[in-house]
C-alpha cells in the first residue's frame, strides 16, 4: 500500500490488522476485537461480548464497560494514526470527560457490538468525539468523550 493510502485505507485492510498492535491496553483489558473502518474523522470497531469479560455482570456488559469500549475505540484510532501515518509508537490516552452518556440497552453475552467514533474536534492533545454503540438490531449507548493524549 502506498503511504498516502494509509489515511483512507480500504476496510479489508484495517479489518485484518491485529488490534493488539494499535492499543496500549493488554489482555484481559482489551475491550475491542477488530477495526472495521478507519478514516481521519470516523472509526468503527466490533467486539463480541464474552462471559469472562471483566465488565460483564449478570450476562450483560456493564455501563462502565461500554464507556471503556468507546475509549478503546478512540485508542485504536490514535494507535492506527501513530503506527501507519506518523510512524511512531503507541501513545496513552485518558478519558478527560464523559458527557450525555445514555444507555438504551446493555448488550448481552454473545452479542457483537459495533462502536462508531466521530471526531468533532482535535486540538492541543485533546480529542472531542461523539460515540455510539450498536448491535445489528438497536442502539445500546451514546456519549460524548473528551480524550487527553499523553505526549
Amino acid at each position: 500500500m502506498k503511504e498516502e493510502d494509509y489515511e483512507n485505507p480500504l476496510d479489508d485492510f484495517v479489518s485484518n490488522l491485529d488490534i493488539h498492535s494499535l492499543l496500549p491496553q493488554q489482555e484481559p483489558f482489551i475491550m475491542v476485537d477488530q477495526l472495521k473502518h478507519f478514516d481521519m474523522k470516523r472509526i468503527v470497531t466490533s467486539t463480541k461480548i464474552y462471559s469472562d469479560n471483566i465488565f460483564v455482570k449478570s450476562n450483560k456488559m456493564s455501563p462502565s464497560g461500554l464507556i471503556e469500549n468507546m475509549a478503546q475505540t478512540c485508542a485504536a484510532r490514535i494507535g492506527y494514526i501513530n503506527k501507519y501515518i506518523l510512524k511512531k509508537g503507541i501513545q496513552i490516552g485518558f478519558i478527560g470527560a464523559v458527557r450525555d452518556f445514555v444507555v438504551h440497552q446493555l448488550p448481552k453475552v454473545d452479542d457483537v457490538i459495533y462502536t462508531e467514533i466521530d471526531v468533532q474536534e482535535e486540538v492541543f492533545g485533546m480529542i472531542l468525539v461523539s460515540a455510539s454503540i450498536k448491535t445489528t438490531e438497536s442502539v445500546c449507548a451514546t456519549a460524548e468523550l473528551k480524550i487527553a493524549i499523553k505526549e
